[in-house]
């Protein structure tokens, strides 16, 4: 569906002399495919690690709970730049940007392993937060364009690459962290570094758009883009109020930073039956039932996590990871949907803009937190998700 008053001109561009085209049978494409979804695996890894050692800096470095909030925010404000790198994205084309996100992700994670002090600590989480920002609009294009139909499903499995690099990563960091030091950290930029040439070569080549080819039309996209931004910044609040504060949480009842850890992989593992399912759930029944029901469950589960002990704490946080990340598959394609003409562009509003305006809010979640408690900001979260409730129409509205 094409917004009306957009200007579209796909042009001529074909790939470089040299490299590989967009492939065209079923195998070429299934290849790229799992290339894409391997380098999601990667790139999010990396840029999702951070809460498995934050409770190391705050007792190691002796770094206080407001500037823990604060190098999260560093980590993630950064994303909100990801419209500007899908405007970027589809002008060039090709597929450098989804190689290099990776890559200053991994040199990042060189960086982070020997700081010494908060600047540099600031300056590598920096650079890998800038990798993530360039590499998804992109990659989230080329999934879109690979999927030979059920787009809904496709896209899902596209996500589960990110989440399960995101839910193994804070734990594999912070048993690392504990058992060999923060040094070794730079273990985790291994895979980068080996699969680099393959993923080179079978990564699809995307076509460029020049400058003066495509016109966005703002005006008319207004209401469901800041609708979009809104459920974006809301929901990334909590994904990254739950990993910064719920391992937080459980050190300080005096559990182990290993199991801490263990919490972010249980919210982001389970959480991947969400990606599954809500992408399925969208193509049989709509994307109403998906956004209302993650607000409303999301907010049930986190609520039932901060009052529960015990083996209950698990599931709590499981069901909570399902409600949110089942929203991805569907506000991305929401986002390409608005952004017809500039679908890069639109996944960066879809996920990026809101993912930086949602970091925004960990520095104020963290006063409260050291105020008041760390319980208290996830009491915060939890209302901030049925915040979502009042865009849901306008991103989905009633089927006619």
């Amino acid at each position: 569906m094409q917004a009306a008053g957009a200007t579209v001109s796909l042009g001529t561009h074909r790939p470089a002399a040299g490299a590989a085209p967009f492939p065209g049978d079923a195998r070429g494409r299934g290849v790229s495919f799992a290339a894409l979804i391997w380098m999601h695996f990667v790139n999010d890894g990396l840029s999702a690690y951070l809460p498995g050692v934050l409770p190391y800096l705050v007792v190691a470095r002796h770094i206080s709970l407001p500037w823990a909030g604060a190098l999260m925010s560093i980590l993630l404000v950064g994303q909100a730049l990801q419209p500007l790198a899908g405007i970027w994205a589809d002008r060039i084309g090709g597929r450098r940007l989804m190689v290099l996100g990776p890559v200053l992700g991994a040199l990042g994670t060189l960086g982070l392993a020997f700081a010494s002090d908060y600047a540099a600590f600031a300056v590598a989480l920096f650079l890998i937060g800038a990798g993530s920002t360039i590499y998804h609009p992109q990659a989230l294009s080329a999934a879109r364009s690979l999927a030979a139909r059920r787009e809904g499903t496709s896209m899902s499995a596209f996500l589960v690459g990110g989440e399960l690099g995101r839910a193994i990563a804070p734990l594999a960091a912070g048993a690392i962290a504990v058992g060999f030091g923060l040094t070794r950290l730079w273990w985790l930029a291994l895979p980068v570094a080996l699969t680099w040439p393959w993923i080179w070569r079978v990564l699809p080549q995307l076509p460029a758009r020049p400058a003066g080819t495509v016109r966005v039309a703002w005006g008319r996209h207004r209401g469901p883009m800041l609708a979009l931004v809104a459920f974006g910044a809301l929901r990334a609040a909590t994904m990254y109020g739950i990993s910064t504060f719920a391992p937080l949480l459980w050190q300080q009842r005096g559990g182990s930073l290993v199991a801490g850890a263990g919490l972010v992989t249980t919210l982001v593992g389970v959480g991947i039956a969400g990606n599954l399912t809500g992408g399925l759930v969208a193509d049989r029944w709509g994307r109403r039932p998906v956004l209302a029901g993650s607000a409303l469950l999301g907010a049930a589960m986190l609520a039932l996590f901060l009052v529960v002990h015990g083996p209950w704490l698990w599931p709590a946080l499981g069901a909570a990871g399902i409600a949110l990340f089942s929203t991805l598959p569907v506000t991305t394609l929401v986002g390409q949907d608005i952004f017809a003409e500039n679908p890069a562009l639109g996944s960066g509003v879809a996920i990026g803009f809101g993912n930086g305006l949602g970091a925004l809010l960990l520095p104020p979640l963290a006063l409260a937190a050291a105020r008041w408690g760390t319980a208290a900001p996830l009491w915060i979260i939890s209302g901030l998700m049925l915040c979502c409730l009042p865009t849901v129409g306008v991103l989905a509205p009633r089927r006619r």
